[in-house]
């Protein structure tokens, strides 16, 4: 089996990166309650100029349909979120 990285990026309108996390892991939490299979490790990061990011590894295959983070509303991100999604290489 493979393991999938998704990876969800986005940038708060500035001043408001503190919003942009609570309703990240507002959106975490609900997740988890709905998700039939939960991923294998979840991370929420935070830096600077407002940007949340959150890590996904999942136990897929590269193409597999996997539940990802929504847009927030557009009034809180400054610009569109930034989505990758990365297969894990192990030596």
């Amino acid at each position: 089996m493979t393991v999938v990285a998704l990876m969800w990026e986005a940038r708060a309108v500035e001043g408001r990166g503190d919003e942009l996390l609570a309703w990240v892991r507002a959106q975490v939490r609900e997740q988890e309650q709905e998700l039939a299979v939960a991923p294998v490790r979840r991370e929420v990061l935070r830096a600077p100029q407002d940007r949340v990011l959150v890590i996904t590894w999942w136990d897929a295959e590269f193409d597999a349909e996997l539940p990802e983070l929504p847009e927030p509303d557009a009034g809180l991100v400054a610009r569109a979120v930034h989505r990758w999604r990365f297969e894990v290489v192990v030596e």
